[in-house]
C-alpha cells in the first residue's frame, strides 16, 4: 500500500495512504511519526492548527528518512484570512517543522472555525490567502497548494481568479456521509479529494452492516471503510498513534465488489459522531 501513488494535477505524486496526527501533541506526533515511518508510511499530515507541526519535524529527524522520500502536509490556520498573515505563517511552518519545503500547504477552511459554513464566505479573503499560497510554491517553500473544507461554491471562487489550480480538496468524507456531488466536481476540475476522519472518527466502526460487510473480506471495518474511500480515488488520512493500528490500516490489498461499494455509498447517515460531535466539521451537515 505504502507504494501506491496518485498523480495530482502538477504532476506531483501523493501516496494514497498517509498518517494523520489531528489531536495528537507535540511529543505523541513525534513518536506517531517515527513509528509510522518505521512501517513504512511515506506521507504524514498535520496543520497549523494542530499545534504538533515541530512534533512532526522531531519524528522525521529522528526517523532518519530522506526528505526527498517523504510526502508532508500542513494547513494554513482557518482564521487567518490576508495575504500578509497567511504568507508569514508559511515561514513559521517551515520553522517548527525544521524543513526546507512543504510537499502539500492547504486552506484548512474557507472560513474560520468560529464562522464554519455561516453566511459569510470569505471569498475576497481566501482569493488572498490563495495568492499567498501562489507565492510560497513559487519561491520553491511548497511542491503543491491546496483546500479543506471548501465546497463547490468556494471551490469555484478560487478557481476564477488563480494562476494555479489547487491540486487537492481534502474533505469528511467517509461510509455514510460521502458528498459524491462535491467529489465528482473536484474530479471534472483535475482537483484529487483527501478524506479525513475516514473512518468518522471511530462512530461507525461498530455499525452491524458495516462489520457484515468487513467480515464477508476477513478484514475489520476500519480497512473496509478506508479501502471503500480508496476505490472511490480519495486520498485516506487515518489518525493514530497505535503501531498496531498503523500496521492494520496498511493493510488493504482486497477488493471490495460493485454490489458492497453501492451498498456502503447508500448507508444511513450517522447522526452522532460521539465526543467529536462538537467540533464544527462534525457538527455541519456535509453538503
Amino acid at each position: 500500500m505504502f507504494n501506491e501513488m496518485f498523480k495530482l494535477v502538477n504532476g506531483l505524486e501523493i501516496p494514497k495512504l498517509g498518517l494523520g496526527t489531528w489531536l495528537l501533541d507535540n511529543e505523541q506526533t513525534a513518536q506517531a511519526v517515527r513509528d509510522a515511518i518505521g512501517i513504512g508510511y511515506r506521507h504524514i499530515d498535520t496543520a497549523q492548527a494542530y499545534g504538533n507541526e515541530a512534533g512532526v519535524g522531531e519524528g522525521i529527524r529522528l526517523s532518519g528518512a530522506a526528505r526527498e522520500d517523504l510526502f508532508i502536509t500542513t494547513k494554513i490556520a482557518a482564521e487567518l484570512k490576508d495575504y500578509d498573515s497567511a504568507a508569514r505563517s508559511v515561514d513559521e511552518s517551515l520553522t517548527k517543522l525544521g524543513l526546507d519545503y512543504i510537499d502539500l500547504l492547504i486552506i484548512h477552511s474557507p472560513q474560520p472555525w468560529k464562522e464554519f459554513r455561516g453566511e459569510n464566505r470569505y471569498f475576497e479573503e481566501n482569493k488572498q490567502v490563495w495568492k499567498a499560497l501562489e507565492a510560497a510554491y513559487r519561491a520553491g517553500k511548497v511542491k503543491t497548494i491546496g483546500l479543506s473544507n471548501f465546497l463547490e461554491e468556494d471551490v469555484r471562487n478560487i478557481l476564477s481568479d488563480c494562476e494555479i489550480k489547487p491540486a487537492v480538496n481534502q474533505i469528511l468524507a467517509h461510509v455514510s456521509s460521502t458528498p459524491f456531488e462535491l467529489i465528482e466536481f473536484c474530479r471534472q476540475n483535475d482537483i484529487r479529494v483527501e478524506a479525513y476522519s475516514p473512518v468518522a472518527h471511530g462512530a461507525i466502526l461498530e455499525h452491524a452492516d458495516i462489520r457484515a460487510i468487513a467480515d464477508q473480506y476477513n478484514v475489520s471495518a476500519a480497512q473496509l471503510c478506508l479501502r471503500y474511500d480508496i476505490q472511490l480515488g480519495l486520498v485516506v488520512i487515518p489518525k493514530t498513534a497505535n503501531p498496531n493500528h498503523m500496521r492494520i490500516n496498511a493493510a488493504l490489498d482486497f477488493t471490495i465488489s460493485e454490489d458492497d461499494m453501492e451498498t456502503l455509498k447508500n448507508i444511513e447517515p450517522i447522526q452522532d459522531y460521539g465526543e467529536h460531535s462538537s467540533f464544527p466539521v462534525f457538527a455541519v451537515k456535509q453538503k
